[in-house]
């Protein structure tokens, strides 16, 4: 009997050991590239509320960059970001350059939040940052699966993940606009 309660309390400790170390990184750890292909050190960002989102510009999808960027131009700026991901991982709906997928978001949908260098969100060469963002080993909260483009992931101004929302939930749900004015 007392070596099962040894057992079970390093059982325990691992456990919580496991996931403190998780929660000890942050959003902030990661450096990504822009979609002009500079460096970005996300602790750029830290103070405000982030809201992250696997684009692509040929999805049924991509209409929704017009509420993304109408969601920026309202409460962008000191206490809230958008920052655009675009990911070839469904169906190739993003088979293009990060120039093309750059102009294309600011001739049709006039996209001014942030846009990163293209990645990839699932698979075996998924991005560093998105491991994260879907590993509950790795951030603390919760595990996840990007499901399709537009998933959109919500960070809080500590640089932890909060939750995240569905690809075809609008930018502008109210889950998403109730967590950014809070």
């Amino acid at each position: 009997m007392k070596n099962q309660v040894k057992y079970l309390l390093i059982a325990l400790l691992t456990i919580t050991f496991t996931n403190m170390m998780a929660q000890e990184k942050t959003f902030y750890d990661f450096t990504v590239k822009t979609i002009d292909g500079k460096d970005l050190d996300l602790s750029t960002f830290k103070g405000k509320k982030v809201l992250v989102v696997n684009t692509a510009s040929k999805c049924g999808l991509t209409p929704q960059y017009e509420d993304l960027e109408a969601l920026y131009k309202k409460y962008g700026g000191n206490d809230f970001v958008i920052i655009g991901f675009p990911a070839n991982n469904f169906m190739n709906q993003e088979p293009g350059s990060d120039e093309e997928i750059k102009e294309f978001c600011e001739v049709n949908y006039g996209v001014t939040f942030p846009m990163m260098s293209k990645i990839s969100v699932k698979g075996d060469d998924m991005h560093p940052l998105y491991k994260w963002l879907t590993s509950e080993s790795e951030n603390g909260v919760m595990d996840s699966e990007v499901s399709w483009n537009f998933q959109k992931y919500m960070i809080d101004e500590n640089g932890h993940l909060v939750n995240y929302v569905s690809p075809r939930e609008s930018p502008k749900s109210e889950e998403i606009i109730s967590w950014i004015e809070s």
